[in-house]
């Protein structure tokens, strides 16, 4: 049975993947506008090809996709009318649509941070929100803050061809990875997952360097919500191997599989606001930038990162599965590497001080 289950996933994470790419490559040919800006408009990229952002349409897609085609397989038609699921379906249309008519209309960031706040409301109440104090407001208070700030570290983190793409599968390949070590792969959420999967990997064909395309406002907004979702659910409020939930360690396991996102995005506010610049009108100051100005090539950049996400994956599954019994040795390990790791990238953005542009 278990068997099968997986020759079933297969199946359709090999759909999804086609689907993806054929998508993909029918929106390229027919919409050439969409997402691209004005030499007027605030958004800066990073390449100097005007390129449509479309990609995230293949993201939505895929969602809507094995949200139906889940019932006709299993049994569990009944699991998407849960609470928790319509928030996620509720906020993610939401995000997916705010981000639509920010690619083809230049939204305003006070539209943007209010959709923000009302997706992470959403979530709030359906139920879906940080479980970390015993006070339930500074709960929805911090669950608030996750979603917003998700949604813009997602958004700001699409600066550079893949990079936003390979951060985003790392993190939903933990969470598979995750569920399969534990036994879970009859989980709904899994066929979500592997739908998601497909999707970046397929769009990935068209992101990476030289990219053809960008996923744009509609899908890093769609993903800033989707991974915030997952976020809360497989990261800030999952407990030790017997499920009881600990502090630091749910601050940790969050923190250390969305580092990437959550670092350059500190990063840009830190260096933006010291240099008396607001930081939500985009710049080529980010990490990954800092990393071209030093030699590397956008594809190396891409690497490098990728090769991050992968020390992230293999920590985060240590934490959930292999760890019983969570120390004051365990909260000084992998906070060295955080702080490591932010040390780093945020020395590197700061070592040529004339490219904060």
């Amino acid at each position: 049975m278990h068997n099968y289950i997986l020759f079933e996933y297969v199946i359709f994470f090999t759909a999804c993947l086609v689907f993806s790419i054929l998508i993909n490559s029918i929106l390229l040919k027919f919409v050439k506008t969409l997402g691209i800006r004005n030499n007027n408009d605030t958004v800066i990229r990073w390449s100097e090809t005007s390129k449509p952002a479309i990609g995230g349409i293949s993201f939505f897609i895929l969602f809507l996709l094995s949200i139906t085609a889940f019932p006709f397989l299993f049994e569990e038609s009944q699991y998407f009318l849960n609470l928790n699921f319509i928030g996620l379906l509720f906020a993610s249309c939401l995000g997916f649509l705010m981000g639509l008519f920010d690619d083809a209309y230049n939204t305003k960031p006070l539209i943007k941070i209010f959709t923000q706040i009302t997706c992470g409301i959403i979530l709030i109440s359906t139920n879906m929100y940080i479980h970390l104090f015993d006070n339930e407001m500074l709960n929805y208070i911090i669950t608030l803050l996750w979603v917003v700030g998700m949604m813009n570290a997602i958004n700001m983190l699409d600066n550079m061809d893949a990079i936003t793409t390979i951060v985003s599968i790392s993190i939903v390949l933990t969470i598979i990875l995750n569920l399969y070590i534990i036994g879970d792969m009859h989980h709904p959420d899994v066929f979500i997952l592997i739908g998601i999967l497909a999707g970046l990997i397929g769009f990935l064909k068209f992101n990476w360097n030289p990219s053809k395309m960008y996923m744009g406002d509609t899908g890093s907004q769609f993903l800033g919500i989707f991974l915030a979702y997952f976020g809360i659910k497989y990261f800030w409020n999952q407990g030790n191997i017997s499920g009881q939930e600990i502090f630091s360690k749910q601050i940790i396991s969050a923190i250390l599989i969305f580092a990437i996102p959550i670092i350059d995005t500190t990063t840009v506010f830190i260096k933006r606001i010291r240099n008396k610049k607001t930081p939500f009108i985009g710049g080529r100051d980010h990490t990954t930038h800092h990393m071209s100005y030093l030699g590397f090539s956008e594809k190396q950049v891409a690497l490098i990162y990728a090769g991050i996400s992968v020390v992230n994956i293999i920590l985060s599954i240590i934490i959930f599965n292999y760890i019983s019994q969570w120390s004051y040795w365990h909260i000084t390990l992998f906070s060295f590497y955080l702080l490591m790791l932010f040390t780093s990238l945020f020395y590197i953005a700061n070592l040529n001080t004339q490219n904060n542009k």
